[in-house]
C-alpha cells in the first residue's frame, strides 16, 4: 500500500449530508462522540479508510483474527429532517505530517462525491475544568459559526492551533468551497472524556437539528470522573511521600567546619 484509499462496500443515497468526524486525539473527544453516534443512531458502516501513514501494526480481536488499522464511514438516514449524516472515525490519525494532509484530502474528494456541502470535525480542547466542559468554535463560514454560538459554542483565544485531521479539513476546505465547523470540548485530555464528549454533542445535535438521547452516556461520565479522583488520591499521596522523604533527608545534613 503507497496511498491512502477508501473501498466502498455499501452503496448509499444521501440527501443533503452532512460529514462529522472525529478521531482519537485529546480526551478521545472526536471518538466518543462519534462512536456514541453510531450506537444510538443506529448509522450503517459503507466503507473503509486505509493509509501507510497509520502506525505498523495490526489490531488483533478475541478470535486471534487480525486487520490493519483504518477509518471507517457510517451513513444515518435523518427521516425527520434536511440532513443526512456520514460519520467517520477510525483507530488513529496519522503518525506523519504527509499523511495528515493526504488522509484529510482523500476525505475532502469523498465528501465531494456525495455532494457534501458541510463538514463537522471534533476534538479536545485542553482545559482543567470543573464545571460542565465548553465548547470552542471555529469555521469557515459566518453562518455555521452563528449557528454553533447560537447552539452553546463559545469561540476560543485568537492564535489557538486546532492541531491534526480536524484542524486540517477545515484549511483544506476552502479549496474545495465546502463549509467547515470545528468543535472543541474542554478536557484534561489524558483520560476518556465522556463528559466533554456530552459537550460537544449537546451543540451538535441543536446547531443541526436531529434529536439524540445523551442519557447513555451518564454511565461512563460516572466511571470517568471516579478514575479521576482516583488518579487525583494517587498523586496527593506521592507528593505527600515525597515531602516526609525531603524532610528525612533534610534531617541527615550534616555540616562540617
Amino acid at each position: 500500500m503507497k496511498d491512502t484509499y477508501i473501498k466502498e462496500f455499501t452503496q448509499i443515497e444521501a440527501k443533503n449530508p452532512i460529514m462529522v468526524e472525529g478521531l482519537p486525539g485529546l480526551g478521545l473527544v472526536g471518538k466518543i462522540t462519534i462512536r456514541y453516534l453510531i450506537k444510538k443512531l443506529s448509522a450503517k458502516k459503507f466503507a473503509h479508510l486505509y493509509s501507510p501513514h497509520f502506525p505498523y501494526f495490526v489490531l488483533v480481536n478475541k478470535k486471534g483474527n487480525v486487520r490493519l488499522l483504518r477509518g471507517a464511514f457510517y451513513f444515518w438516514k435523518n427521516e425527520n429532517g434536511p440532513n443526512d449524516l456520514i460519520l467517520f472515525t477510525g483507530d488513529s490519525q496519522s503518525q506523519t505530517i504527509e499523511g495528515q494532509y493526504e488522509i484529510a484530502d482523500r476525505m475532502l474528494d469523498f465528501s465531494q462525491k456525495y455532494n457534501v456541502k458541510t463538514i463537522v470535525t471534533i476534538g479536545g480542547y485542553r482545559m482543567e475544568t470543573k464545571d460542565k466542559p465548553n465548547v470552542f468554535v471555529a469555521a469557515t463560514a459566518q453562518e455555521l459559526l452563528a449557528r454553533a454560538l447560537g447552539a452553546g459554542a463559545v469561540v476560543g483565544s485568537s492564535g489557538s492551533p486546532i492541531v491534526g485531521t480536524a484542524g486540517l479539513i477545515l484549511g483544506l476546505a476552502r479549496f474545495r468551497k465546502i463549509d467547515a465547523l470545528c468543535l472543541l470540548g474542554e478536557t484534561r485530555g489524558y483520560l476518556p472524556d465522556p463528559l466533554a464528549a456530552r459537550s460537544v454533542l449537546e451543540v451538535l445535535k441543536s446547531a443541526f437539528s436531529f434529536e439524540v438521547d445523551l442519557t447513555g452516556l451518564n454511565d461512563e461520565i460516572a466511571k470517568a470522573e471516579t478514575m479521576v479522583t482516583r488518579l487525583q488520591e494517587i498523586e496527593e499521596k506521592r507528593a505527600l511521600q515525597a515531602e516526609e522523604t525531603r524532610k528525612e533527608e533534610d534531617k541527615k545534613i550534616t555540616y562540617i567546619s
